[in-house]
């Protein structure tokens, strides 16, 4: 039954009809024995990717280049295994690469609202967060201890003591002087009042006016020269207990750094090889000595007579500034890192910032900065899904940002929508290194390449994937080995090579063409686990062609409701279709309807009528928009056709009308061009044409028969409403000969063939299919340029030219009344 290299599938009768394709033209069969083996246990996995050179060498040449632009776009459908082929070429690249270093953020003690990056080498983010955090925890214990020995407190208290005498010694002078004038100096609410005494007692004020005028000038003469001297005493407190408290300070922050710099300066031996971690400690050194009292009391604690304050508890305050956040850890990475992110939203993109409430309001600090796939990333390889980017707000912009600009500057989506009600952080930006593999179909990759500029500049290596490949003896091979892989991989039953040769014939059906085979991975993986259910099901241990024509079978059972809904409705003459007898102007054309992943046949009858009009061919179906626009030029052909076949000096003075019947729904494409074409030469010739035929296949301007799709789904729509009447031997399907190399029909329409009761005729051009439609010849112009009368092609003429006559005849005349659309288009 396999078809033969070379072979000529159908050869030409005497009158220029071709003869009915034979049964081993119908599908190119897979013959077990040529693969080689007995199961898919004694193959071993191929040794390249099958089916997508082109792709493979683009991918090479993008992982190879170093230069800026050169990130990537892998187009191709769904299934092609796009993903894991360019995630194969990436994990093997980035293996040999070098391991990019750990990223920290660390407090800005300058500026803490722009936190300060650190990279460190890889693996050694994480021992330095954790030696801050020792550090932390050696400070608290140190100080407290430091500030409780003898030395310190003896210190401490001088200073006291020294201030105490220095305050006695201002307000000394002063009370002497004003005891021996018998005036007391008395502390009140508002301050130090002077007030005369007499044996010791304050004189009150009423006895005070009691006395001599001359002894109270005398007092208040002295008072007033107290109150002087007192001001000026006063005067000097506030710089002494300045003096006081810089004296205090600078002994806290010389115990302080006495009980810390050695740990400081062992911390900074560790990392005498990176600069960045040197100054960072310096820092930390002189905040420590700054800002000591956060040691003194427990973890969270507020000074006393204070209320907590936000940025000293768990918002990054207190000794929480000194913690690392190692946003990018690499140290359990070997080489450079390949990412595929998921969700590629702006945060999981360029990171974000967490924020946490506290007494009311939202609060943040660099600790809760987190990382975003690009962090994740740098330094290697980032994988992302085109449509999810672009579907995601912010999310292209951000990207294209990005790359342009080789850093990542972490956004939030309230700061780009200008909404932001929050104090954030502004992160200093993190340097990029990275090449971005986009993923997505080629509808959208053009769609970008002409509507974005910049996508060009950006993603400057096109991969593309193929879908199909060709079915070679070599590539069968291959295509076995790989069958294998999965089988292995998948963890299913071996497959004798019956069964993979099953998968390769199906693998062929799905290119749409028996010298091809699909590269749509996920399909045929799909297919080779479902036929493992089904041995299972049949308790095999091996996998066999019987299993997987019912992993075909039952898949085709689960999708096909609506396909036995409509017929059913044909068989039951609710849609009138007809499979035997003939009828002018009427003719079974033939469609394919997709629904979901399951296309199916169905016939559809067309009609043609003519009447004496303005040479027009009127398409009802684009009349009222359900006609697309592929099959509106592929109408408006017909006219050009009819004209320069037929009337090549007189006008077409014709209007006909052309109808897909029960249609409520849309129609596109051109398929149904060459259908449409002979019913309307059956309508113009008055001949029936035969109602146990069905066409399919586009037309041009020439007549010539084109190649359409579907052609497998087609042949088999109307075997299977021939077959629910019963084949009479008469019933079949022209299709266009280009489409013969496309057809890998099913076992049954194949054996129908063989036993003379259904036909496939491939067609070269309208005559021969008007021929085969009516009985009767088609007609070849004569030495005089005339068709034989009797023939199609003669009487078509006849009846164009009768309607050109009656066209003139209607020709409006002086006087003559309106002569109707027909005299319009006379000449």
């Amino acid at each position: 039954m396999a078809k033969k290299p070379g072979r000529s599938p159908a050869t030409h009768t005497d009158g220029g009809v071709p003869a009915a394709l034979s049964a081993d033209a119908l599908c190119r069969l897979c013959d077990p024995e040529s693969l080689g083996f007995k199961t898919t246990e004694e193959l071993k996995d191929p040794h390249r990717i099958i089916g997508q050179d082109r792709a493979v060498e683009a991918i090479r040449f993008g992982v190879g280049i170093t230069k800026e632009g050169y990130n990537m776009f892998a187009l191709g459908p769904s299934g092609t295994g796009k993903y894991s082929v360019i995630r194969q070429f990436l994990d093997r690249r980035a293996a040999g690469g070098p391991t990019p270093p750990d990223t920290c953020y660390v407090n800005n003690f300058a500026r803490p609202h722009k936190p300060n990056q650190i990279q460190l080498p890889a693996g050694r983010g994480a021992p330095f967060r954790g030696d801050m955090e020792q550090l932390v925890e050696l400070v608290g214990v140190a100080i407290p201890r430091a500030f409780e020995t003898e030395a310190f407190r003896d210190k401490r208290k001088e200073l006291e003591n020294r201030f105490s005498q220095a305050h006695d010694a201002i307000f000394e002078g002063v009370q002497k002087e004003a005891e021996a004038n018998s005036i007391a100096l008395v502390r009140a609410p508002a301050g130090i009042v002077l007030a005369p005494v007499r044996d010791g007692q304050v004189i009150p004020p009423e006895a005070f006016e009691k006395l001599p005028e001359e002894d109270k000038e005398r007092t208040r003469a002295v008072i007033e020269e107290l109150q002087e001297k007192l001001a000026a005493a006063l005067a000097e407190m506030p710089k002494l207990e300045r003096q006081t408290r810089e004296q205090v300070r600078a002994l806290n922050q010389g115990t302080t750094l006495f009980a810390v710099g050695h740990l400081i300066d062992d911390l900074k031996a560790n990392y005498q090889d990176l600069p960045e971690i040197q100054d960072y400690l310096d820092q930390v050194r002189d905040d420590i000595v700054e800002h000591a009292e956060d040691f003194l009391r427990p973890q969270g604690e507020a000074a006393a007579g204070q209320r907590a304050r936000p940025t000293e508890s768990t918002a990054g305050g207190g000794r929480d500034r000194y913690k690392v956040n190692l946003l990018v850890d690499n140290g359990a990475t070997s080489g450079a890192p390949v990412v595929y992110e998921d969700l590629p939203n702006l945060q999981s993109l360029m990171g974000r910032i967490e924020h946490i409430t506290q007494f009311g309001t939202l609060t943040t600090d660099y600790t809760l900065i987190q990382p975003g796939a690009l962090h994740r990333a740098n330094g290697g390889y980032l994988i992302l899904d085109a449509h999810k980017v672009l579907m995601a707000p912010f999310s292209w912009e951000a990207l294209k940002r990005a790359i342009k600009s080789r850093e990542i500057r972490i956004e939030s989506p309230e700061g780009n929508m200008s909404v932001a009600t929050t104090i954030t952080l502004e992160p200093e930006p993190t340097p990029l290194d990275v090449k971005v593999v986009l993923l997505g179909d080629r509808q959208l990759y053009y769609l970008l390449t002409q509507a974005d500029p910049e996508f060009g500049e950006l993603f400057k290596v096109e991969v593309d994937f193929e879908e199909t490949w060709e079915r070679s003896p070599e590539n069968m091979k291959l295509f076995s080995q790989f069958l294998a892989q999965v089988i292995r991989h998948q963890e299913l039953r071996p497959f004798d090579a019956g069964a993979v040769a099953r998968v390769i014939e199906q693998a062929a059906r799905m290119a749409g063409d028996s010298s091809k085979m699909t590269t749509h991975i996920r399909t045929l993986a799909d297919l080779l686990e479902e036929a493992d259910y089904w041995a299972g099901k049949n308790g095999n241990g091996v996998v066999t062609a019987r299993d997987v024509v019912r992993a075909l079978d039952a898949k085709i059972e689960r999708a096909d409701r609506i396909r036995d809904v409509s017929y059913r409705q044909i068989e039951d003459k609710t849609v009138l279709i007809e499979t035997s007898g003939e009828a002018v102007g009427q003719i079974n054309g033939l469609s394919v309807i997709q629904l979901g992943k399951f296309p199916f046949g169905r016939p559809t009858r067309i009609t043609a009528r003519v009447r004496l009009g303005r040479g027009q061919v009127v398409d009802i179906e684009r009349e009222v928009e359900l006609g697309g626009p592929l099959h509106s030029k592929g109408v408006l052909i017909l006219s050009a056709f009819l004209g320069a076949r037929y009337c090549p000096d007189t006008p077409l003075s014709l209007t006909a009308s052309l109808v897909f019947e029960q249609s409520y729904g849309g129609v596109d494409g051109d398929s149904a061009s060459s259908t449409e074409l002979y019913a309307l030469l059956s309508a113009l010739a008055g001949l029936p044409i035969k109602q146990s035929l069905a066409v399919t296949g586009s037309v041009n301007q020439h007549g010539k028969v084109q190649a359409i799709g579907g052609a497998n789904e087609k042949i088999e729509g109307f075997f299977d409403i021939c077959k629910m009447g019963g084949l009479n031997g008469e019933q079949g399907v022209l299709i266009p000969r280009a489409n013969v190399k496309h057809l890998m029909l099913r076992k049954d329409v194949i054996e129908a063939v063989g036993l003379g009761q259904f036909h496939i005729w491939p067609i070269d051009n309208i005559d021969q299919g008007i021929a085969l439609l009516t009985g009767r010849e088609a007609g070849a112009r004569d030495q005089d340029g005339a068709f034989p009368a009797q023939s199609i092609n003669g009487l078509v003429e006849a009846r164009l030219k009768a309607l050109a006559e009656a066209a003139r005849r209607f020709v409006r005349r002086p006087g003559d009344g309106d002569g109707g659309d027909a005299a319009e288009a006379a000449p």
